[in-house]
């Protein structure tokens, strides 16, 4: 399939902490899962979930939950030729299912003070190009009851979540227990800028620091945890945390677009290696 790739350069208010933005390499290589013809990606896709506010959230007449959500174009001032520009924008924040009941997620998008304000959402995607998510069954929200293991540093970012009950339905994700090399071909699958779930690959690890790795990821503010995958086995390699600028503002338009840079330029997306995780299972 051919490469998928972009990124949105916005800053998101979640808790305690703005989310670092990101940015889009290269070409623009997102899509929506429906796009997707590899069952293999569409099932890792399956595994991820949207952080919403809960109060975002309001039970229906059916007991499902009805999403409030923004119009993406609208709300970020964005050009109308930007992609996804019609497409609602809830989402503060990726994670995805690493345990029957523990997600894994970027530390600074969950905190002890404010990890029961959010809902973990499962299926909050596009089924086609104009049906856009509005409601999600009850069975698929679920929410937090504690954070099992968290750092937020200068030097690490990743929290591991358990929820309120066992997830039926998604199946846990399997962890990549070596470390990534510079070459390794990855994706990421999230909810950049809060979007409904996207999948971006066409990407490779820049460089191993040791605690991250850094990479030419197509992301924005709202892929904050979300599972960045080795492209060959579709194991999950790293939680992705922070990045270069999502936009740019056009002066003669007078409105903000998606800020591009060269495949092997800017800053790159930084990855929290999945290590931490791996451990963090363990205890």
């Amino acid at each position: 399939m051919a490469a998928v790739s972009v990124a949105i350069a916005a800053t998101f208010s979640v808790g305690f902490v703005n989310i670092t933005p990101k940015v889009i390499y290269g070409d623009d290589n997102r899509a929506d899962i429906y796009q997707v013809s590899r069952a293999d990606v569409r099932e890792a896709a399956d595994s991820t979930v949207a952080l919403i506010p809960s109060r975002d959230l309001v039970r229906d007449a059916n007991g499902a939950f009805r999403i409030n959500a923004s119009q993406y174009g609208k709300e970020m001032n964005l050009c109308t030729d930007e992609p996804f520009y019609d497409q609602p924008t809830a989402a503060n924040c990726s994670g995805s299912l690493v345990g029957e009941d523990l997600i894994a997620t970027a530390g600074h998008c969950v905190s002890n003070s404010d990890c029961s304000r959010y809902s973990f959402v499962f299926g909050f995607r596009m089924s086609n190009a104009g049906a856009a998510p509005t409601t999600v069954a009850a069975d698929d929200v679920y929410n937090c009851k504690e954070i099992v293991a968290r750092e937020y540093t200068g030097a690490q970012d990743y929290a591991l979540v358990r929820l309120d009950r066992r997830v039926r339905g998604h199946r846990p994700l399997a962890l990549q227990q070596t470390p990534v090399q510079p070459g390794d071909e990855i994706y990421v699958i999230g909810h950049p800028s809060g979007l409904p779930t996207k999948f971006a690959d066409g990407a490779r690890v820049r460089s191993q620091q040791g605690t991250y790795f850094q990479a030419n990821l197509d992301t924005y503010g709202g892929n904050s945890g979300s599972a960045v995958f080795n492209a060959t086995t579709n194991e999950v390699v790293g939680i992705l945390v922070r990045g270069a600028n999502d936009f740019t503002y056009d002066r003669n338009r007078q409105c903000t677009m998606s800020n591009h840079c060269a495949d092997d330029g800017c800053r790159g997306e930084d990855v929290t290696n999945i290590s931490y995780i791996v451990q963090a299972l363990k205890k």
